[in-house]
C-alpha cells in the first residue's frame, strides 16, 4: 500500500473561519475526512499534517523522504517566501504536487510567484477545496505507473 503525506501551511487550520470569499467554508477538519475518506477508497495510507511553522514543514518533508511514496503540499504563505521549504523538497526525490486552494495567479502580485511550482511534479490552484481530491486522485495514477 503506497503512502502518501499532506502538508499543510500557515493558516490553513482556520479554513472555514477566514476569507470564506477565497477558501470557502470548508473546514480544516471537513477537509481531512474527505481526504482520508477519499485515499481510503484508493488504497492509499494518508498522514495529513498542518504546521504554522516554517522548520516544522522543513522537518516534515525531510522526515517524509524514508516514511512517503508521494508529497502533497499547500504551503499557504510560505510557498512565495521560503527558500527553505523549496530546499527540503528538492531532496524529496518522489512525486509531489503543489497545491492551492485560490488562483494565486488572479491574487496580489506577491502572491503569483511560487518558488516551489519548478520542484513540484504538478501543480493544482484555484478549485477549491476540491483540489485536494483531485490531488490525491493524480498521486495515485503517478504513483501505480511508477510500480509498473
Amino acid at each position: 500500500m503506497n503512502k502518501i503525506i499532506i502538508i499543510n501551511g500557515p493558516n490553513l487550520n482556520l479554513l472555514g473561519e477566514r476569507e470564506q470569499s477565497q477558501y470557502g467554508s470548508v473546514t480544516f477538519n471537513d477537509l481531512k475526512d474527505s481526504c482520508v475518506a477519499r485515499c481510503n477508497e484508493l488504497n492509499l495510507k494518508l498522514d495529513f499534517k498542518q504546521s504554522n511553522i516554517e522548520g516544522e514543514i522543513v522537518t516534515l518533508i525531510q522526515q517524509s523522504r524514508n516514511d512517503h511514496d508521494g508529497m502533497i503540499i499547500n504551503a499557504g504563505g510560505l510557498t512565495h517566501t521560503s527558500v527553505s521549504i523549496r530546499d527540503a523538497l528538492s531532496i524529496f526525490k518522489k512525486p509531489i504536487i503543489e497545491l492551492h486552494i485560490s488562483n494565486i495567479y488572479k491574487r496580489e502580485e506577491f502572491r503569483q510567484k511560487s518558488l516551489i511550482s519548478d520542484i513540484a511534479t504538478g501543480v493544482i490552484c484555484g478549485l477549491g477545496t476540491n483540489g485536494y481530491i483531485l490531488a490525491i486522485n493524480s498521486m495515485q495514477v503517478m504513483l501505480n505507473n511508477e510500480n509498473r
